[in-house]
């Protein structure tokens, strides 16, 4: 029997032996701890583009299993609507965009990460056309559109405004057709396994909301030689976001909880434009509006960008974020209503442009063609994650990141529109090729503790409301516009909210919803110390009681280490 299953199992559980071509496997048949026991060679977290794309790759010389947390394609990639941003004309195109990225990162973009990002680019996309994602095109050229910060036209789009969902769909079909990739739907990671500082597995649980609250929870323990986190970021902390619902900043939290160091976490990106209806969802209103010519006019009808930055509604998207926020509100801090105005533009068919806004938009009595739509920022992007290096390594070995889950610097203080979707394609290929490169060989991995028992339906009650609290208060007072005293506040909300999470927790309890209250409260606290921490003002961080740049103390990137300290770094 390989060690990898650990001797905590002799004894306890029956075994058979199964072949799968050159490799015996030890499967449990039965065991009165409901633990399952296997093997892979690369576990990869997340199904979105940083994570299939890994899996393309890793599939070349080894057994992947991917684990998401619903079913393949349920990812913020989905849900991109603009584009993907790529220099496809030569050293010049490149060289611009390589610019675009640094400029709008105001001051901490990490050079040599944006210089892969753009120089690697062009090659990974036109890869990802040739596994089968059509891109908009005329006459037989793709079609580019242009975005806030960026200099030129230069964003890919698909089927109009489901960019993501195509890009999605083409991996995903990629993906599927190896035989060497595994999926797990539905399944949550619920731990990092870890030995003598090196994370050598992983603990997977059933994540469907369908389950019975009191039914035992079946445990899995999947060994495998390297460990990627592709999860995506973490939307959810926040109750205003464009994120979906599986956006809970898993990866993040658990890699942390196994000790990686953290990154930029004060960088929360707020998109400028989500739909602002009372009772409607906080639904993506895509960048590419204003790109295609769309304004933004206050609650007087003005067109107001001209007072906060010469590129008016084509400025960085955290410029744009805290001017709406500002024309949004009135003396005594009461909302106004801020709006997106296409109504002049004669050169684009909404409808044929934009059909997923426009479809969504007429669930609402409303039509881009027509109609002013109310927009208010809304949690979007996490500059900050998983610390790695341009290969994707953790602070821990065997561990590694990808895409929205890590830190390379690669968007400094502030992402540039669209260069998301292309992380993940170029971080996503870097990681894999790294943890190929390194060779590691597996390591024994005991069986995990019994399984925990399932929430009473009072207790997931107040699972929902501790997170809704701790989602309210992160919106309050580690949103938009931050001081010291709000993060204080902040952070004495988050600790009473984690406390009740733990409680449950140390009584050996657990469900998904809990999982993710306690990923949620953990990320929430990474943000509220280097947002803290941070006395200035830069990028998507913006400090009211320091309302300045300051270059001589912090043009260096936050830190969170093991033992829970901010320290600034230069990169």
């Amino acid at each position: 029997m390989p060690a990898v299953f650990g001797k905590a199992l002799l004894g306890r559980c029956g075994f058979k032996r199964t072949k799968e071509g050159n490799r015996t496997r030890c499967v449990m048949i039965a065991s009165k701890v409901m633990v399952k026991v296997s093997e892979a060679d690369f576990l990869v977290m997340g199904a979105g583009v940083a994570g299939l794309r890994a899996a393309v790759e890793l599939a070349r010389q080894g057994d992947v299993l991917v684990v998401t947390k619903e079913s393949l394609g349920e990812s913020n990639t989905h849900y991109a609507q603009g584009g993907i941003a790529v220099a496809m004309e030569g050293d010049a195109d490149v060289a611009l965009h390589l610019e675009d990225t640094v400029n709008a990162g105001d001051g901490l973009v990490y050079r040599p990460a944006a210089e892969a990002l753009v120089c690697e680019g062009p090659q990974r996309v036109a890869e990802l056309i040739e596994w089968g994602a059509h891109f908009d095109r005329e006459a037989g050229e793709l079609v580019r559109t242009r975005e806030g910060a960026h200099s030129l036209p230069r964003i890919l789009h698909a089927n109009g405004d489901a960019t993501g969902a195509e890009i999605s769909r083409s991996l995903a079909a990629f993906a599927r057709a190896h035989k060497r990739i595994e999926f797990a739907e539905w399944t949550m990671v619920t731990g990092l396994v870890t030995v003598d500082g090196r994370v050598v597995g992983a603990d997977l649980a059933a994540a469907g909301h369908d389950r019975a609250a009191r039914e035992p929870h079946r445990v899995r323990r999947v060994a495998a030689r390297a460990v990627l986190i592709a999860a995506g970021g973490a939307g959810q902390v926040y109750s205003d976001t464009t994120n979906p619902a599986v956006a809970t900043g898993d990866g993040i939290a658990l890699a942390g909880e196994a000790g990686a160091e953290l990154a930029d976490m004060e960088f929360y990106q707020f998109h400028p434009t989500a739909f602002s209806l009372p009772g409607a969802p906080r639904f993506l209103i895509s960048e590419a509006l204003r790109g295609e010519g769309a304004w933004l006019r206050n609650h007087r009808g003005e067109r107001f960008m001209e007072r906060y930055h010469p590129k008016l509604e084509l400025a960085p998207r955290d410029v744009v974020a805290r001017a709406i926020a500002r024309e949004g509100m009135d003396t005594q801090g009461g909302a106004l209503p801020v709006y997106l105005d296409m109504r002049h533009v004669r050169d684009v068919h909404p409808r044929e442009r934009f059909p997923g806004i426009s479809a969504f938009l007429e669930r609402y009595g409303l039509d881009l063609s027509r109609d002013m739509i109310p927009v208010r920022p809304a949690a979007h992007y996490l500059m900050g994650g998983i610390r790695t290096d341009l290969a994707g390594r953790a602070s821990l070995g065997g561990l590694y990141a990808a895409g929205e889950a890590a830190c390379t610097g690669v968007h400094g203080a502030n992402r540039l529109a669209s260069n998301s979707l292309l992380e993940g394609l170029v971080f996503g290929a870097r990681a894999a090729q790294a943890m190929l490169n390194d060779a590691l060989l597996p390591a024994a991995v005991d069986a995990p503790a019994e399984p925990p028992e399932g929430l009473s339906r009072s207790e997931e009650t107040l699972v929902g409301e501790t997170i809704a609290r701790l989602q309210a208060a992160m919106w309050a007072n580690a949103g938009l516009l931050r001081d010291e005293q709000a993060l204080r506040v902040g952070l004495a909300t988050q600790a009473e909210c984690a406390g009740a999470l733990e409680a449950l927790n140390a009584q050996r309890k657990w469900s998904r919803r809990l999982a993710e209250g306690l990923n949620m409260s953990r990320v929430a606290h990474a943000i509220l110390q280097a947002a803290l921490a941070r006395t200035e003002s830069r990028g998507a961080h913006f400090r009211n009681d320091f309302p300045h740049r300051d270059d001589a103390n912090f043009l260096k990137h936050s830190v969170l280490d093991r033992d829970g300290r901010i320290v600034f770094e230069e990169w």
